[in-house]
């Protein structure tokens, strides 16, 4: 457990600046908006279907699935903000070379930066239960989706995380780190889009790649093994080539 120092110091240090502030509220700003814009707009056809009995709507369809694609399109914007200083900062300022000395092994290192990312991730997470709490309340939306939309998300997110954080390790200028993070993210995005384009297997080994095309299950209700392990492949790909970084980083020094 020795990767705990690291998770409290790079906590401290994401709410002794503004980071955490910035990232926060947009995220929540941009959710809320699109969370009431997609409500009000059920309600009209709620209040249209009033009179057509037999016009079907369904709130899961129409607010909770769409507001999990909103969700997951913020956070490829705003992911990069949070891990582009996690290692950038500290090979800008010279203090890598002073942790470098610290009774820790990379992965430690790596893991504490990654632990700590992903708290202000979970945290962002828990401040979106409000909205289907509020979808719940007044209504029957399916829990199954909302759940299973979650963990998507979660695994989504931490993927984003992984990335990022390799991304950092790579340069000590933290807007490059963040413009690089933000392009190969929407790479992968997008992967799922040319697909489309491309038929037969080599097409569908694209859509495999994609990040957004494993999510789209989980926003549905279904639970894919698959799509757990892809998630989980590139997550540790992604520390492990973090990993490799750091190690040539010593090296050259």
């Amino acid at each position: 457990m020795n990767f705990i120092p690291i998770l409290k110091r790079e906590l401290r240090s994401y709410f002794y600046s503004p980071v955490a502030y910035v990232v926060l509220t947009i995220f929540l700003l941009l959710g809320g908006y699109f969370f009431f814009a997609m409500l009000s707009a059920f309600s009209l056809y709620s209040q249209a279907a009033a009179g057509n009995p037999g016009t079907m709507i369904n709130i899961t369809e129409m607010v909770v699935r769409p507001l999990f694609g909103n969700l997951t399109f913020i956070l490829l914007l705003i992911m990069p903000i949070l891990t582009m200083r996690l290692f950038s900062e500290e090979k800008k300022s010279g203090t890598f070379e002073l942790i470098a000395t610290y009774p820790l092994k990379d992965w430690e290192l790596v893991l504490g930066k990654i632990f700590a990312c992903t708290s202000i991730f979970l945290f962002m997470i828990f401040l979106t239960m409000t909205y289907p709490a509020f979808l719940i309340a007044y209504s029957q939306p399916d829990i199954k989706v909302i759940l299973t939309a979650y963990l998507g998300f979660f695994l989504l997110g931490v993927a984003f995380i992984s990335l990022g954080t390799f991304i950092s390790s790579l340069t000590e200028n933290q807007i490059v780190a963040a413009i690089l993070s933000f392009g190969l993210l929407l790479l992968f995005w997008v992967l799922g889009w040319a697909s489309n384009l491309v038929s037969g297997p080599v097409g569908e080994f694209i859509s495999k790649l994609s990040l957004l095309s494993h999510f789209e299950n989980f926003s549905k209700g279904i639970i894919d093994a698959g799509d757990i392990v892809y998630y989980l492949n590139f997550i540790i790909f992604s520390i492990f080539l973090t990993l490799r970084s750091l190690e040539s980083k010593k090296w050259r020094s």
